[in-house]
């Protein structure tokens, strides 16, 4: 097992040499998303618009987070994965036109997603289920908060983390 740290931006190249039983951690910024965001972000695409937040070469998080407001501060309260298998077609479709370089989330994926993670070269690094209080202490702060109409969960969350993991 050899111990990876990446930090943001993540490269093409840094990420191909990523090999299966790496220990990895990640440094800089990451977004989440769900079913509602990744519906959203697909539809604002194929009418051309702009998303609020530049995921190109960027850590895309299946998270649900519980969130609070203090001091007038958003305040990740527990932060930790959602199964992404029941995203494979839509982070296929999201990985393919953004680049998305990591994707990061609980269980597997299926084939649509492994077949746009290796066209595009970047990777999908599994979380631990159960880890929420440690994931939540690795977030730095959180950068901005999009889509709130969607509902907490569902909203796409940018947040700054620190040697976030470990993740495999």
């Amino acid at each position: 097992m050899t111990e990876i740290h990446l930090a943001f931006p993540y490269r093409e190249k840094a990420v191909r040499k990523l090999r299966i039983g790496d220990v990895v951690y990640i440094t800089g910024e990451i977004h989440t998303m769900r079913d509602m965001g990744y519906r959203r972000a697909l539809d604002l695409l194929s009418q051309g618009a702009r998303l609020p937040a530049d995921l190109k070469e960027g850590a895309l998080w299946h998270c649900g987070p519980v969130v609070a407001v203090n001091d007038g501060k958003w305040q990740m309260v527990s932060a930790g994965s959602t199964t992404s298998s029941r995203f494979t077609d839509l982070a296929a479709a999201l990985t393919e036109q953004l680049n998305i370089r990591i994707t990061l989330g609980k269980g597997t994926m299926g084939p649509a997603a492994a077949k746009a993670i290796a066209k595009t070269g970047s990777c999908y690094l599994s979380t631990t289920g159960g880890c929420a209080a440690l994931y939540t202490q690795q977030i730095r702060q959180v950068i901005a908060a999009n889509w709130l109409d969607l509902g907490y969960p569902e909203a796409l969350w940018s947040l700054d983390v620190a040697d976030f993991g470990p993740l495999m």
